[in-house]
């Protein structure tokens, strides 16, 4: 009997979808046929490149009708929000734009003796493992620029969005890119490990948890494999005392909330000056009570059920604990009856906290956050540092210059000033300490997906 991997929506608790386990022999025969057709892709004009893979980003929002609910009934983000499109497409036509730019070869010398310069040569063929949170612009961070630059690409899609890499797959492959250059897989964890211990790829891509990260890399021990490594966050703010405070208030509550606090980059920590703490915290506590928890099917619902009750079980085990220590939960359970203890899980907005609790030190990666007065710049910063997460950061002041300076000292991949939760396609996504290693996007993540070669050639004695 073949082995599945099953895809448990968190709507209902049912198998929503299933796919049988590929045999790590049958994908690496996959894998070697990939690296095969990388060469002649690689050969294809930048150009055709380019408007191949758009094409296919193009055919995939023509399938958003079936996208958006499908993610629905895969990992709960309510189809009012529909979908990932906005996001997936200002990333995909901002690398499509800056590819020829951020390939073009470097030039040292041009003179009748000479000619040096540095070429960025695709890696071959490039993994992808992506996350179920955001399934459809994580996978396109790095698909996109991998294709674009020469390579071919192996996606390996969470079992949470099990359809998601079959999706994007049927979009490229009707669009025009080989289905040898593209290719997705249905693996689980040990076959994973496998196809990466036998050094089958030039670079692997790995969007998830610490722990799956140090699974990775012991994996792609002694290969020599390139390593992109993005693998959670505990993203602090700190508001100031000039801060806009119902500006404040609407972005970091929605930082902290949307996509039932599923998000990497998603607000955790707050800690607000003490003149505007109480206020601050009124403000976050009514806007907060106004969401609908709900069947994400329903147009009305705000937020949905966690992606599965084991995530919701992890954040309300937080959340009890914090409160076992003197923490004091400020959001009534009465108004939220839809909470079943299971995957449906209410928001939450924690004071009295402290770093000593799993909620202000560990990922949450649910709708709570903890909420604490600080006294100064010092204090903030010295809160901000206390994490082995580093991410992003996000700082609310009119004061450009201040934000500047506390900016430069927060250990983080990137700061924000009066917003958060954003990825900026021109800026390289990274981070630092236990968040991971390597960067996606801008011209950098072309480089990632690259290697330098160097051309030094003597035309004739000088």
């Amino acid at each position: 009997m073949t082995d599945t991997l099953k895809c448990i929506s968190p709507i209902d608790g049912s198998v929503y979808a299933e796919r049988p386990i590929m045999p790590p022999t049958e994908a690496a025969k996959r894998v070697e046929r990939a690296a095969k057709a990388q060469k002649t892709w690689a050969a294809r004009p930048l150009d055709e490149r380019i408007a191949l893979v758009s094409a296919g980003i193009a055919r995939l929002n023509q399938m958003a009708d079936e996208v958006v609910p499908e993610l629905a009934w895969q990992m709960g983000r309510p189809v009012r929000y529909g979908g990932e499109f906005g996001g997936m497409n200002e990333r995909a036509d901002y690398m499509a734009k800056i590819a020829a730019r951020a390939l073009a070869p470097i030039e040292i010398e041009g003179s009748a003796t000479f000619s040096r310069f540095i070429r960025r040569e695709p890696h071959g063929v490039v993994m992808v493992i992506a996350p179920w949170n955001y399934p459809y612009m994580t996978a396109i961070n790095t698909i996109v620029p991998a294709l674009i630059a020469g390579n071919a690409v192996v996606l390996k899609h969470a079992t949470q969005t099990l359809l998601v890499g079959e999706r994007i797959a049927l979009a490229f492959h009707e669009a025009g890119v080989p289905e040898e250059v593209f290719v997705n897989l249905f693996l689980d964890h040990r076959g994973t490990e496998a196809l990466v211990s036998a050094g089958l790829f030039d670079f692997v891509n790995f969007t998830g948890s610490v722990g799956g990260g140090k699974a990775i890399e012991r994996a792609a021990a002694g290969t020599f494999t390139g390593l992109g490594l993005e693998l959670g966050g505990k993203d602090p703010a700190y508001v100031m005392e000039d801060a806009d405070l119902d500006w404040a208030v609407d972005v970091l509550m929605d930082g902290a909330m949307y996509n039932a606090g599923q998000c990497c980059c998603g607000i955790e920590r707050l800690y607000v000056a003490e003149p505007l703490f109480d206020t601050f915290v009124e403000k976050s506590v009514a806007w907060v009570e106004k969401l609908k928890l709900g069947n994400p099917l329903d147009r009305e619902t705000t937020i949905g059920p966690m992606a599965n009750k084991r995530f919701a079980a992890e954040v309300r085990s937080q959340t009890a604990d914090a409160v076992a220590q003197g923490a004091r939960a400020l959001i009534d359970p009465k108004l939220f009856p839809q909470d079943d203890g299971g995957a449906y899980l209410m928001p939450q907005i924690l004071v009295d906290v402290n770093h000593q609790m799993r909620v202000m030190r560990d990922e949450s990666f649910g709708p709570v956050v903890g909420i604490m007065p600080v006294k100064n710049d010092d204090e903030a910063l010295e809160l901000m540092n206390d994490s082995p997460y580093g991410l992003t950061a996000s700082l609310w002041t009119a004061d450009a210059e201040r934000a500047e300076r506390i900016a430069s000292l927060v250990e983080t991949g990137t700061v924000f000033q009066n917003r958060a939760d954003y990825l900026d396609p021109a800026l390289c996504w990274t981070g630092c300490k236990d968040t991971g290693r390597g960067g996606a996007l801008s011209e950098i993540g072309f480089h990632n997906l690259t290697r330098p070669k160097s051309f030094h050639l003597r035309k004739r004695k000088s």
